[in-house]
C-alpha cells in the first residue's frame, strides 16, 4: 500500500544494480585526472605515492585538481558500495517473490545480469581506492593481481549461468521469447556484464611484471572480450530488427546507448592488452596505434548517441521519467553512456592526440578538448544526483512504472 514515505526505490528491479554501475563508473572519471594529469614513472598508474609528491610539490591548479579528483573517487566510491549492498539485500529478498518467478520467465531475465555488472563494477572502484589511498600499495601488488582474477573469474561463472539459463530456456523451448518486446538494445545487458569483467580481467596484462600472470590475464581477457562482442553483436541486430517493426520501447529507449559504455571497455581492455603485449612479450606497436583505435570508438560511440538522444526526445522520455510523474529504474541506464563518453575523451586525448604527436599536453588544445570529457562528467553527476533524489528520497508517491 502506497504511503506518504514511498519511494520508487521500494518497488524494487534488478535494474536499480545500475544505481551503483553509475556512482562505480564516476569514481573512473575522477581517476582520470590522476590517471593523466599526476606524473608516475614507476608503474603505468598513479599509486598513493605518486600523487602525494604531486600534491606537495605541484601548483595550485594541480592541487586543486587532485583534491577534487581523491575527494570525487572517495565520494562516489562510498556510494557505489553502499548502493551494491542495498541491492544485493533487495535481491535476496526479491527471489522469494512471485514477481522473480515471472521475470526468469520472460525477456527481462536478463535484467539479472546487472548484478555480475555492478559487482565487476565494484572490484574495479575498490582497486582504484587501493591506489589513490593505500601507501605501499605497489610493493604488493603483485600478490593481489592473482586475487583480483580470481574474483573476476568468480563473477564471470555468476555472468554465464545467469546467460546459459536464460538462453537455454529461450533456444530449447519455442515461443517463449517475445520477439514484439525485443524493441530495444535490452538484451546487450549481458554483453555490457561481460565487458566490464574483461577489463577488469585485463588489468593484470598492463600491470604485472610476472609472464605467467601477464599470459593468462590475456587469454581469459581476450576470451571474455571476444565474447561479449559477438553476443553484443547478435543481439543489436536482432533488437534492430524488432525496433523497425515496433518502434523503440518507450521505457527502454536508454539501452539504445547502451553500445557507447561496451565500446570503452573493450577498448580500455585492448589498450591494456597491447602495454602488455608490449612489456612483457617485446610485440611493439606503432605510435599511433591507440589513435586508430580511440578514434574508431567514438566514431562509433557518436552515432549511437546521436541515435539515442533522437529517439528519446522524440519520444520526450524526460519529461516521463526525469521531470515528469513516472518512474523508471532504467533510467539509471542513461548515466552509463555519459560516464564512458566522458573516460573515453581522456583515453583519445592522452594515449591517441598526445601519444601520436599531434597535439601537447596541456596546451590550448589539449584543454579544449579535456573540457568535453569534464562536461560529460559534470552532467552525470548531476543526473545522478536527480536520479537518487527521485528514487531514494522519501516523498509523496508518484507513479512507479515498472521495469520492462
Amino acid at each position: 500500500m502506497n504511503t506518504s514515505h514511498h519511494r520508487p526505490a521500494d518497488t524494487w528491479s534488478p535494474l536499480y544494480f545500475l544505481a551503483s554501475l553509475g556512482a562505480g563508473g564516476l569514481v573512473v572519471t575522477f581517476f582520470m585526472f590522476l590517471m593523466f594529469w599526476v606524473p608516475h614513472p614507476d608503474q603505468p598508474v598513479p599509486v598513493f605515492e605518486d600523487i602525494l609528491k604531486a600534491f606537495t610539490t605541484g601548483t595550485l591548479p594541480m592541487k586543486a585538481a587532485i583534491l577534487i579528483a581523491v575527494t570525487g573517487t572517495a565520494g562516489f566510491a562510498f556510494l557505489n558500495i553502499k548502493l551494491l549492498v542495498w541491492n544485493l539485500t533487495q535481491f535476496a529478498s526479491f527471489r522469494k517473490t512471485e514477481s522473480y518467478t515471472k521475470l526468469v520467465t520472460s525477456n527481462g531475465e536478463t535484467q539479472f545480469l546487472a548484478m555480475p555488472l555492478a559487482l565487476a563494477m565494484t572490484v574495479n572502484a575498490g582497486f582504484i581506492l587501493g591506489l589513490v589511498f593505500v601507501p605501499g600499495l605497489w610493493s604488493v601488488v603483485e600478490y593481489l593481481f592473482p586475487l583480483a582474477m580470481i574474483a573476476f573469474g568468480l563473477i564471470a561463472v555468476l555472468a554465464f549461468r545467469r546467460i546459459g539459463g536464460f538462453l537455454g530456456r529461450v533456444l530449447s523451448e519455442g515461443g517463449v521469447f517475445d520477439v514484439t518486446a525485443n524493441n530495444s538494445f535490452a538484451q546487450l545487458l549481458p554483453a555490457f556484464a561481460l565487458s566490464m569483467i574483461a577489463v577488469g580481467m585485463s588489468a593484470p596484462a598492463a600491470m604485472s611484471t610476472v609472464p605467467l600472470i601477464v599470459g593468462l590475464s590475456l587469454v581469459l581477457s581476450i576470451m571474455l572480450g571476444t565474447i561479449a562482442a559477438l553476443y553484443a553483436i547478435v543481439a543489436a541486430i536482432l533488437a534492430f530488427n524488432s525496433m523497425l517493426h515496433h518502434g523503440t520501447a518507450k521505457e527502454s529507449a536508454p539501452t539504445l546507448m547502451i553500445v557507447v559504455p561496451i565500446l570503452t571497455v573493450l577498448g580500455i581492455m585492448t589498450l591494456r592488452q597491447e602495454h602488455g603485449l608490449h612489456t612483457t612479450f617485446q610485440a611493439h606497436g606503432g605510435v599511433a596505434d591507440s589513435l586508430l583505435l580511440t578514434t574508431t570508438i567514438l566514431a562509433v560511440q557518436g552515432v549511437f548517441l546521436a541515435l539515442g538522444l533522437l529517439v528519446l526526445k522524440r519520444q520526450k522520455y524526460a519529461d516521463s521519467y526525469l521531470r515528469g510523474d513516472g518512474n523508471s529504474a532504467g533510467a539509471y541506464a542513461l548515466v552509463c553512456p555519459g560516464v564512458a563518453l566522458s573516460v573515453m575523451l581522456h583515453f583519445w586525448i592522452n594515449k591517441g592526440l598526445v601519444g601520436a604527436g599531434l597535439i601537447a599536453k596541456f596546451g590550448v588544445a589539449y584543454w579544449s578538448l579535456t573540457s568535453l570529457a569534464i562536461a560529460s562528467q559534470i552532467a552525470m553527476i548531476v543526473l545522478v544526483f536527480i536520479l537518487n533524489h527521485r528514487h531514494f528520497g522519501r516523498r509523496a508517491p508518484l507513479q512507479s512504472v515498472p521495469a520492462e
